[in-house]
């Protein structure tokens, strides 16, 4: 009993007001009336909502997906601040349930248990060098490919072993990794210096100084996925955002 009265007792005619909750009649209809202001997710006016937007996102998202958006959220969501923060995967459902963090973007194999993701779409890679001969000897085997040394990369997690590793192992080879960076930006930064190959997004290049190594085969793409809390599923920003996106790339 929340108020120290039953409020409704039983009769044999079904249930019957007490005396007190006659008295707080008019007190319940406030409350009610003021519930009923309370607005529904579809009906909050982001054009003059305030609030700070975190998103989290790999430095691959955040150049493919994010610097195409902001003007878009300036314009949709003028008093909406914006905070992107890098990926942490580990961390990122805590930081999601406290509501530290409203959205990820990042590939679906990162995604970590507990957090709910839409498809955005798939990405392909590329293998590139600084050596300009290697791009004109023609598509080179998956043997051939191994005699080379790797530069990868590894967000969020530093180690020597990529995504494309398990591909090597599934057909029996390992590859030479000597460099591990935590971003793709610093990837090409570090092949343009050395010798070594390695495996780039397609939607990152061309870049000035690396050259496409043609291959008789390649590792498997991934999905490029918009990760979310349940709790933010009908937060009507993260929802606007998400339909944006599946629309921008559903024909690419």
């Amino acid at each position: 009993m929340l108020v120290g009265d039953n409020l409704f007792v039983r009769t044999g005619h079904g249930m019957a007001p007490t005396n007190y909750a006659r008295l707080i009649e008019p007190q319940v209809y406030r409350v009610l009336a003021l519930i009923n202001e309370i607005p529904a997710p579809d009906a909050i006016d982001l054009k003059s909502a305030q609030r700070t937007l975190v998103i989290s996102a790999t430095d691959y998202t955040q150049k493919i997906i994010l610097s195409e958006l902001i003007d878009e959220l300036r314009n949709y969501a003028p008093n909406t601040r914006l905070v992107v923060t890098n990926i942490e995967s580990a961390t990122l459902p805590q930081k999601m349930h406290q509501g530290e963090i409203d959205l990820a973007f990042t590939s679906e194999g990162y995604v970590p248990e507990g957090l709910e993701s839409v498809s955005l779409f798939t990405e392909k890679y590329l293998c590139v060098t600084a050596k300009k001969e290697l791009s004109s000897e023609g598509a080179l085997s998956i043997d051939e490919l191994v005699g080379y040394r790797f530069i990868i990369t590894s967000p969020s997690v530093g180690g020597l072993k990529g995504s494309a590793d398990r591909w090597f192992e599934n057909q029996g080879l390992q590859r030479d990794v000597v460099i591990s960076v935590p971003s793709f930006f610093m990837a090409k930064e570090y092949l343009k210096k050395t010798d070594a190959v390695g495996f780039i997004p397609s939607r990152l290049l061309p870049e000035k100084g690396l050259y496409d190594i043609s291959l008789e085969k390649y590792p498997p793409g991934y999905e490029v996925v918009a990760a979310f809390h349940p709790s933010a599923r009908h937060d009507p920003l993260v929802g606007w955002l998400i339909d944006k996106l599946t629309e921008r790339f559903r024909n690419q």
